[in-house]
């Protein structure tokens, strides 16, 4: 372990940045039994914080592949209703949300496909209203990462298990701008600031549509939606409490339009989904819908997350992210997403964030979808941007701007 100073600044940059717990409000941390030590960092901080009551939902992943692999698909698609009522409480008190992730990479191999989509569409049915919930960002809501020697020794495998934890604990920390002689939340301040000028400089332009191409066959044009918001770094509530989703972030986002993506895209970066690495894979998309594509590694997952609803083969969000960024310098491959994305640019298949559009949070989903939103029970980021990738800009009166050239933001 690090040390417990680091651990403690780490903690509290959940707690006051990235969820930012208001006095008196409940707290619901999700985590698995790998983060334990986290976990019990962020309850302290949390309650220093003001908290009113700080709750923890415990997971195992090992305990629940073992469910995937003994339970039948219909008893897995059997939600018992204490958990909705559970979730649906969390909402009534007002709670805010900070999540551990801290992924097992392969765990799920061999493992039923159709079994894992079956459990998986069943749960996001039953749940979907707490979906719409932290999507419409009716409450803050954080999501930070912790090691556990598996994910670590995958992520540094010429390394011991002690020594790999011990380096990916480090990777995380100087992603999250986390030093022992720092002060990490007055960092996240400014870098806030830097965020929020890239998302005024695109705000400002509102582009029609954005084009982008590189060497490894990406070339491929997104339409956004009419009145779109560029956002990253520091979000708002509907009640207007700021909080920041992701930490780390470099990313600046927004809304493509649901039917008016074309051409196709290749992933630079491994997606983790359903415990399976999806690996070297591209999408080919036709007014909006992945029409083909292919994966060296788990293809059958990739058919998964395209199958998985109407809305998941279709795109919800856009981001940019330069190259030259902390992240991405680092040179490390995470096979994580919440790290792998702020690496590089990358496209979510399945929902859209309804505050990427102007008054979209108290907008009702028919008149969301009459934009161009799309509307799925998921979300799946992946990868896709390299150090010569090119992004043009276009406007509704066909004027070029050149937003990056070679992997960077020039704007």
């Amino acid at each position: 372990m690090p040390k417990q100073a680091l651990i403690e600044k780490y903690a509290n940059l959940a707690v006051n940045i990235g969820a930012n717990v208001q006095k008196d409000q409940p707290v619901v941390i999700r985590a698995t039994t790998e983060t334990k030590d986290l976990v019990r960092a962020i309850t302290k901080s949390a309650y220093q914080a003001g908290a009113k009551e700080v709750i923890v939902q415990w997971g195992d992943d090992y305990v629940s592949r073992l469910g995937l692999e003994h339970r039948s698909a219909e008893n897995l698609e059997n939600i018992p209703e204490w958990q909705v009522q559970q979730t649906q409480h969390f909402i009534d008190i007002g709670a805010c949300f900070i999540s551990i992730t801290s992924p097992i990479p392969g765990l799920n191999k061999g493992i039923d496909p159709s079994k894992m989509q079956r459990a998986s569409v069943a749960r996001m049915k039953k749940l979907s209203f707490f979906q719409t919930h932290m999507m419409g960002n009716k409450a803050q809501w954080t999501i930070v990462g912790a090691p556990n020697p598996v994910w670590a020794k995958k992520v540094f495998p010429s390394k011991k298990e002690d020594a790999a934890v011990e380096e990916l604990w480090a990777a995380i920390f100087k992603a999250c701008r986390i030093t022992e002689h720092n002060d990490p939340v007055a960092d996240w301040e400014k870098h806030n600031d830097i965020l929020s000028k890239h998302n005024k400089i695109l705000n400002d332009y509102q582009f029609d549509r954005l084009h982008f191409k590189n060497a490894l066959g990406t070339d491929i044009t997104i339409g956004l939606v009419k009145n779109h918001v560029w956002a990253g770094g520091n979000e708002h509530t509907t009640k207007g409490t700021e909080f920041n989703p992701n930490i780390p972030t470099e990313e600046t986002f927004t809304m493509p339009h649901k039917m008016r993506v074309d051409g196709k895209v290749v992933a630079t970066k491994p997606l983790n989904y359903q415990g399976n690495l999806i690996e070297e894979f591209w999408l080919e998309f036709k007014d909006g819908k992945v029409v083909d594509y292919d994966a060296k590694c788990e293809k059958d997952t990739l058919k998964n997350l395209l199958e998985f609803d109407e809305g998941s083969s279709y795109l919800g969000e856009i981001a940019l992210i330069s190259h030259d960024s902390p992240i991405s310098n680092a040179g490390i491959l995470f096979f994580n997403t919440l790290y792998d994305e702020n690496a590089s640019c990358h496209m979510a298949l399945g929902r859209a964030y309804p505050m990427n559009v102007e008054g979209g949070t108290n907008m009702k989903e028919a008149d969301l979808k009459k934009l161009g939103y799309n509307h799925s029970m998921a979300h799946s980021d992946f990868m896709f941007g390299s150090a010569d990738l090119q992004v043009k800009g276009i406007t509704e009166d066909g004027k070029e701007v050149i937003i990056f050239k070679d992997g960077n933001f020039v704007i």
